[in-house]
């Protein structure tokens, strides 16, 4: 019978989080069970970094950017001594079942622990690059799109107000989602993702085009995984000062924080929720996700090393919207 459970969060944080966190927690609850947390992901694992979690823990926290339960990168859990380390926490705190909040390297984790240790483990996406296949959007995507959508748009204050080209730099190590969702939301001429190949030669025209057609300000959004290269190097291969007056703007970690918006926090509170009835059910070693508005399970193995499907048909209309 599953009474104890574990949870933690791992690897870069990302608003909704902490609404995730408090959903399983008061599930949990709800349901007669104990909750056991353990600090700085896999690294509290290892070392036995624990506290019991209960209603009154996680009141206020369903608006707070981050994760209460702390997090950080964990070599250690790599090796097999790091693993048996965690699996003997596990046991010390008579622990029935794991939830994991984290990215593709705290899902990987959580497979390991499952299929190795028979562990029962199911994790909750959370990755503000929306890179986990399995679910439509993961944990704090929606939050970081607004975050940059909000900068951007004064950018494009400055910009039309001094005929200046903008470069804006948003995260996406090797997935395009925030790039795309940010540039067709701010009206961008040129949105450059890595999951298609840049001709650095047709942005230059698309933006010397625009000049021509009397535009006297543009935006161009770039994933910082694009294969053209960061917004500096970019700008130095267009000469685009020939062109425009040009800034570059890097967002950078920023978009990592802040309050999680609406959608962030009602697909926290969902995962949450399913996460832990989930384990109840005794399913393991599987993400728990929303598609086309409905609870979906995704083995952990897959939803880690399966590409998610890139909408291209959205950069197509952004290119056509912007003309």
């Amino acid at each position: 019978m599953m009474k104890r459970i574990g949870l933690l969060t791992s690897g870069g944080d990302a608003p909704g989080m902490n609404t995730a966190i408090r959903a399983i927690v008061r599930t949990a609850v709800h349901r007669k069970m104990t909750i056991t947390g353990f600090l700085k992901g896999f690294r509290g694992l290892i070392n036995d970094d624990a506290t019991t979690m209960t209603s009154r823990t996680v009141g206020g926290i369903i608006n707070r950017g981050g994760t209460i339960l702390k997090s950080a990168r964990c070599p250690e859990f790599k090796t097999r001594q790091g693993q048996r380390r965690a699996l003997e926490t596990l046991k010390k705190h008579a622990i029935d079942g794991l939830i994991i909040i984290g990215g593709d390297g705290s899902l990987a984790g959580a497979h390991v622990l499952s299929q190795r240790y028979n562990v029962p483990t199911i994790g909750i996406p959370a990755s503000i690059d929306n890179d986990l296949y399995g679910t439509d959007f993961t944990l704090g995507f929606d939050t970081a799109v607004n975050t940059a959508l909000n900068a951007i748009d004064k950018l494009r204050d400055t910009a039309t107000s001094h005929d200046r080209l903008f470069l804006v730099q948003v995260m996406g190590r090797t997935s395009g989602y925030i790039a795309e969702y940010v540039g067709f939301a701010c009206g961008a001429e040129e949105i450059l993702v890595p999951e298609e190949k840049t001709d650095l030669r047709k942005v230059r025209r698309v933006l010397a085009h625009a000049k021509d057609r009397g535009k006297s300000s543009c935006i161009v959004i770039i994933a910082e995984g694009d294969d053209a290269g960061n917004a500096f190097r970019i700008s130095q291969k267009l000469a685009l000062e020939e062109i425009y007056e040009v800034r570059i703007a890097v967002l950078g970690h920023v978009q990592r924080g802040g309050s999680p918006t609406a959608a962030d926090r009602i697909l926290a509170g969902r995962l949450g929720y399913e996460a832990v009835m989930a384990l109840r059910a005794r399913k393991t070693d599987v993400m728990v996700g929303i598609t086309a508005g409905q609870l979906r399970f995704t083995t952990l193995l897959k939803a880690v090393r399966k590409s998610k499907s890139f909408d291209r048909k959205m950069l197509k209309i952004a290119h056509i919207l912007a003309t």
